[in-house]
């Protein structure tokens, strides 16, 4: 019974711990990783009354496309975007028009592959949903 209830407040401390990782730190602070190595960019995105929301993601590339990652429990811009795929992203302070694409198939497979997401990362997130991936195509 004790290790039950052990169990239980270790599962009730990860379960805290990633909720305020994940709206607090990542959400509401969006922390930029580029001094780790990890280049970041700014999206914006509009939901369907035309309100602007911008949220400072990772990206990275592949055979010179531009990708982002919805890999968290949190995904609204990625839902947004889906809905409406004329996005802005600011890269390296340079700020362009884009056409957020789902990446599917073996396009996906090749992206996912080369960009993998580690035990270290699922674990902060809390082994979130499966992952998706927009393709940022220049307008």
């Amino acid at each position: 019974m004790k290790v039950l209830k052990r169990l239980g407040l270790v599962i009730g401390v990860y379960v805290s711990f990633v909720i305020i990782f994940e709206t607090g730190y990542l959400g509401m602070y969006q922390p930029s990783f580029e001094d780790a190595g990890i280049p970041m960019l700014v999206l914006t995105t509009r939901d369907a009354d035309g309100k602007a929301e911008s949220r400072m993601l990772a990206n990275f590339e592949t055979n010179g496309k531009i990708y982002v990652s919805a890999h968290h429990w949190t995904r609204g811009w990625y839902h947004r975007a889906r809905s409406n795929p004329e996005v802005r992203a600011s890269i390296n302070g340079s700020e362009a028009a884009y056409i957020a694409v789902p990446v599917i198939g073996d396009e996906f497979d090749q992206v996912a592959t080369q960009h993998p997401l580690r035990l270290p990362v699922l674990f902060l997130m809390g082994f979130p949903p499966p992952r998706d991936i927009l393709r940022l195509d220049p307008r």
